[in-house]
């Protein structure tokens, strides 16, 4: 009889120390913290639904650790606040990150005209050609068929997350992103002016617009949420409102040369300017310096430029650059159903239509470039001196993202 008693007492203290583990560890790992200082904004008014019926009591195991989805789900609802909701007590801590501070929640604007059919039909179309791309044997790349669980933390950094608003947004270097990394900045409140959020798009300086301190990714979720992080990047691509700007994969290319070495850049000239001139233009010892070279009137043709993409052995050194890197190795179209596919050739219509889509045209305006962007019927002319051979390489090394987003193969291009 003692002996059975005893175990049960060691059986009781074994459970007890359990859940004190249990606890700990919950607290060291930020599950009990989530989202306190990214509250999601509140959408329009839903009346509550009734309360669960109450469930009888039984000894297992709390729901709050047999269920991640129940316990992540909460803070993932509309918040009930106000616009103007009561600033808590002030801790004591005069030294809080931006971040940890308080910012009052805006309302999502209500619109009561429906938005366009030719726009919602166009955005239609272009998610499905998506689906249908991705279903597609006959369009294949590498990475293609991998679960979202495979894709690498390192190749998840393109990935914007706003939780005011419920927003990702992954950024495609030379497609207007700057300026939407500037409303992204805007909507999130992460920039903080005389104690205010920056409302102001176009006064943000440049070198914070691309500053990664200045945006919450994807990648940077494993330090903030540890075991959790992958659960919680799929729960907020379930919830959130998924977008993307793309445009034509060629004059995206044309664009990154222009702006990356026809002018002077330090930093891409000493990266990639210099071992272009090296193989491809008959400059053993290039000058030292972007301003040295650019002096002599010394700089990578467009034709090394393409000459660099297809050498094998760039990507043996490094992976492409993002200004270059194709658009389904930076946001992962077929792992990521997009809600939202904008081209920059419609940029005006697809941005109105987006914040629209969003409720976030009251807050934000996307600010209209005074910048020409690279026109597409240029195209030709910059093609003009680049050998046959060369072009069809090029077609074949970024031609998932002309099928995936819509782009006619450029015939005139790769047909003499």
């Amino acid at each position: 009889m003692g002996t059975s008693r005893m175990f049960r007492i060691f059986v009781v203290l074994g459970s007890v120390f359990m859940i004190l583990l249990i606890i700990i560890y919950w607290d060291d790992v930020g599950a009990s913290h989530l989202y306190l200082h990214t509250p999601v904004s509140p959408g329009p008014r839903i009346p509550p639904p009734p309360p669960p019926r109450q469930q009888p009591h039984t000894s297992r195991t709390p729901s709050f650790l047999s269920d991640i989805d129940a316990f992540v789900n909460q803070f993932l609802e509309p918040g009930t606040g106000e616009p103007t909701d009561p600033a808590p007590a002030d801790s004591g801590n005069q030294s809080e990150k931006a971040e940890e501070r308080y910012i009052p929640r805006r309302e999502w604007k209500i619109h009561l005209s429906p938005v366009a059919a030719e726009l919602r039909e166009r955005q239609e179309q272009r998610r499905r050609l998506l689906q249908e791309m991705c279903a597609n044997d006959s369009v294949v790349f590498p990475g293609k068929n991998r679960s979202f669980d495979d894709i690498p933390n390192k190749e998840l950094d393109h990935l914007i997350v706003d939780d005011r608003h419920g927003i990702i947004y992954c950024y495609v270097p030379k497609v207007a992103c700057s300026n939407w990394k500037r409303l992204m900045i805007v909507l999130s409140e992460s920039l903080l002016q005389d104690g205010v959020p920056q409302r102001d798009p176009l006064s943000i300086p440049k070198d914070l617009v691309h500053n990664s301190s200045m945006h919450f990714t994807f990648n940077k979720f494993w330090k903030r949420y540890g075991k959790f992080a992958k659960h919680l990047m799929k729960v907020k691509l379930k919830k959130y409102t998924k977008f993307i700007f793309v445009r034509d994969p060629f004059v995206r290319l044309i664009s990154a040369y222009r702006n990356k070495f026809e002018l002077p850049n330090a930093n891409f000239y000493l990266r990639f300017a210099q071992v272009m001139l090296r193989r491809y233009a008959n400059q053993p010892t290039p000058p030292a310096s972007a301003d040295e070279a650019f002096g002599m009137g010394i700089h990578p043709s467009f034709p090394n430029f393409l000459q660099y993409l297809l050498d094998p052995q760039t990507e043996k050194e490094m992976p492409f650059n993002e200004h270059w890197r194709q658009v389904y190795r930076l946001c992962h179209p077929c792992q990521i159903q997009y809600d939202f596919v904008g081209h920059l050739e419609t940029a005006e219509e697809d941005a109105e239509h987006l914040l629209r889509q969003l409720k976030v045209d009251n807050v934000v305006e996307f600010p209209t470039s005074r910048r020409n962007f690279t026109a597409s019927t240029l195209e030709a002319d910059w093609f003009n001196t680049v050998p046959l051979e060369t072009r069809k390489e090029l077609y074949k090394l970024y031609e998932p993202d002309f099928r995936l987003f819509g782009y006619d193969k450029p015939d005139s291009i790769l047909n003499e």
